[in-house]
């Protein structure tokens, strides 16, 4: 075979036989028939997260060109997850099962690949080839496994990691310092009064995050399920004193929550946001001169940044080729692929200090910026659950409304979200019993 890999988009050829079926409700999927068998030698790779491999230039950049030199023989198809007509339920439909998944760990590894019974566990794999998971970010090999019911159903591929950029321009502006590293959400708020300033027209806003994300991915490790039991777990101490730290920079006049999409228009000093987003927003102002520094820190936990945010790869249980998928996972975490994701901009979850000092080396706009800020924290990680318990996802979202719309106290807002997560698990499980879907994951 001549020593080449093939790049395609997998969903043209199956529209073209006419293989997709309509379905009467999204957990109802009708085949119409079989397609032909795939080659020996191909595999078929289905990305969902992350959302830009949609772009079929980037995944060649990023992945497929790789893959074209380390398996030569390979016949890669490669289907990006696009909504309508690219979805999991379009392929199943055409009788296309993907030999490898990329998709968000915490909630799709149920949402998605446990809905559509594809999850296998790599464990044996892992043996088989001696795979050495310990060089593997510990919190993103904890996301997997807790998303997984104790086993392997995914290994990381990258981290949307929680970074702080900061316009310099502001603090220079009103003679402030700039963040530095282990920089305390204490001190954070101290920087955020000063940098909130009115001058004409213009409002200087001094901080400003997503409060569901923030929670959500707490540095505490705060779980929102109870670890060992089908319940909540939104009304501890720790919840409480996580929620106010965050509102009380809502609270200092003319630092109300907006967007940190504002960033980009220069009146916000700071944010935390995701590398991806904080990478779209510096280039849709590269007049912004901006550099990043660590996420603020409570002092309990002078070392933890936020929990993993992370995308993996799974091996679907219905792939002939687990062997060859697993040979091609083990080539994504080496160094010398790594090393290559990294200059790209992309936080990989390999710990190795020479993948680390590559970080974005083939971007001009984070050329002179202190990108080693990123990797000087350990990612929190995520409580374990017991196996076999119901899985929703935590309701950040709700605890915020009931603050900001409705005035309600932390306490307050927390106990409300507690009970209606409650409500949610048991309707979740009513639901699976009726052979229906659960529809809070």
């Amino acid at each position: 075979m001549t020593k080449r890999i093939i790049l395609t988009t997998l969903l043209a050829a199956i529209v073209g036989t006419g293989l997709i079926g309509c379905t009467s409700s999204p957990d109802t999927v009708e085949v119409k028939e079989s397609p032909a068998q795939p080659a020996a030698n191909e595999l078929f790779i289905y990305t969902a997260w992350p959302a830009f491999y949609v772009k079929e230039d980037i995944f060649e950049k990023q992945i497929g060109q790789f893959l074209k030199k380390k398996f030569p023989d390979v016949v890669i198809k490669h289907v990006a997850w696009d909504n309508p007509g690219r979805r999991y339920e379009d392929l199943i439909a055409a009788g296309t099962i993907p030999d490898i998944i990329f998709d968000e760990v915490r909630r799709n590894s149920y949402r998605q690949v446990g809905r559509f019974k594809m999850e296998y566990d790599m464990t044996d794999l892992i043996k088989k080839y001696n795979f050495d998971i310990g060089k593997l970010n510990p919190s993103d090999i904890q996301r997997s496994i807790s998303a997984s019911e104790g086993k392997l159903y995914s290994l990381p591929f990258n981290n949307n990691e929680w970074v702080l950029i900061y316009n310099k321009e502001i603090f220079d502006k009103f003679g402030v310092d700039y963040p530095k590293d282990g920089m305390t959400w204490d001190e954070a708020y101290e920087m955020t009064k000063k940098l909130t300033r009115q001058e004409g027209d213009i409002t200087y806003k001094g901080f400003q995050m997503n409060p569901a994300h923030y929670m959500r991915f707490n540095q505490l490790s705060e779980p929102g399920l109870d670890p060992n039991e089908d319940k909540a777990a939104m009304n501890s101490d720790n919840w409480v004193k996580i929620v106010d730290n965050i509102r009380r920079f809502y609270d200092i006049p003319g630092n109300q929550l907006v967007k940190t999409n504002q960033f980009s228009k220069g009146n916000v000093a700071m944010i935390v946001d995701s590398l991806e987003n904080a990478t779209r927003l510096i280039n849709e102002n590269k007049n912004i001169n901006f550099d990043i520094s660590s996420v603020p820190v409570f002092p309990e936990s002078p070392k933890s940044k936020f929990q993993s945010n992370t995308n993996g790869m799974f091996i679907t249980n219905q792939s002939t080729k687990k062997d060859l998928a697993f040979q091609v996972i083990a080539y994504l975490l080496s160094p010398e692929y790594q090393i290559e994701l990294s200059k790209q901009g992309v936080i990989t979850p390999l710990m190795d200090p020479a993948v680390q000092q590559a970080f974005a080396m083939n971007l001009p706009e984070w050329n002179g910026k202190h990108t080693q800020s990123i990797f000087y924290l350990n990612s929190a990680k995520s409580q374990l659950r017991k196996p076999g318990l119901t899985f929703i996802d935590t309701n950040s979202d709700s605890v915020w409304n009931l603050i900001a719309k409705e005035s309600k106290d932390s306490q307050t807002a927390l106990r409300m979200t507690n009970d209606l997560m409650n409500k949610n698990i048991k309707e979740a499980q009513e639901l699976v019993k009726q052979g229906g879907t659960n529809p809070y994951q």
